[in-house]
C-alpha cells in the first residue's frame, strides 16, 4: 500500500474518530513532528552517516562507470578491426554490463533507503514516547501530525500546538520553528505515529 493510501486511511480514520466524540469532549494536540526531529542531536548524526555512506556509495558507483566508459571507447576504437559475430557479441557484452550498472545503482539506493529508515526508527520511537506523555500530561483526546492540520482556531481551547513541549519532553530546544520546512529531513522518510495518548 502506497504512503499516500496510508496518509489517506489514517486521516479517514482520524475524521471518523473526531465525528463519534462529543464536540465539546474533544481536546486535540498537533505537533510538527520533522520540527523536533531536526532539532534531535542523535538527528544530526544519523544524517552525517547517511551522507558519509552515500559519498561512499557515488565514489564505488563512478569507479564501475569510468570503467564502463573504457571498455566501450576500447570497443568504439577496435569494431573497425572485427568481424560482424565478434562485433555483436561485444555489443551484447556491453548493453548486459550497462544493465547491470542501472540495477546495482537502483539496489544501492534502496539499501539506502532501508538503512536510514532503520537509523531513524530509534529516534521516531523515542518521538513517539514524548508526543505520548505530553498528551497524557495534558489530558488530550488526539494528537495530529501538523502537516495534517487544514484550519487553525488559534483562540481556541479545545486545540494545542504541543511542539515545543514535546521538545522540552526530550530536553532539547527546537532549532527551527514549528512549521517551517525543512530542508535538511527527508520527506520520504516514515512519520512516527500520528495519535497520541490514552491508548
Amino acid at each position: 500500500m502506497s504512503n499516500r493510501v496510508t496518509k489517506s486511511l489514517s486521516l479517514l480514520f482520524l475524521l471518523a474518530a473526531m465525528a463519534a466524540m462529543p464536540v465539546q469532549a474533544q481536546k486535540i494536540g498537533y505537533v510538527d513532528q520533522q520540527a523536533v526531529l531536526v532539532s534531535m542531536p542523535e538527528m544530526q548524526e544519523v544524517q552525517q552517516q547517511v551522507q558519509q555512506e552515500m559519498k561512499q556509495q557515488q565514489r564505488e558507483l563512478q569507479q564501475q562507470r569510468q570503467q564502463f566508459q573504457k571498455r566501450v571507447k576500447q570497443f568504439q576504437q577496435q569494431q573497425s578491426l572485427l568481424d560482424d559475430s565478434a562485433r555483436a557479441e561485444r555489443e551484447r557484452e556491453l548493453q548486459k554490463r550497462s544493465q547491470e550498472l542501472r540495477r546495482a545503482a537502483q539496489q544501492r539506493q534502496q539499501q539506502m533507503q532501508k538503512k536510514r529508515r532503520k537509523m531513524m526508527q530509534p529516534l521516531l520511537e523515542k518521538l513517539q514516547g514524548a508526543i505520548d506523555k505530553v498528551a497524557a500530561q495534558q489530558e488530550l483526546d488526539m494528537v495530529l501530525r501538523r502537516q495534517v492540520l487544514l484550519y487553525e482556531d488559534e483562540t481556541s481551547e479545545r486545540v494545542a500546538d504541543i511542539t515545543r513541549d514535546v521538545a522540552g519532553e526530550l530536553g532539547i530546544s527546537l532549532t527551527q520553528s514549528p512549521g517551517e520546512p525543512s530542508p535538511t529531513l527527508d520527506q520520504n522518510a516514515p512519520p512516527a505515529g500520528g495519535s497520541g495518548s490514552g491508548q
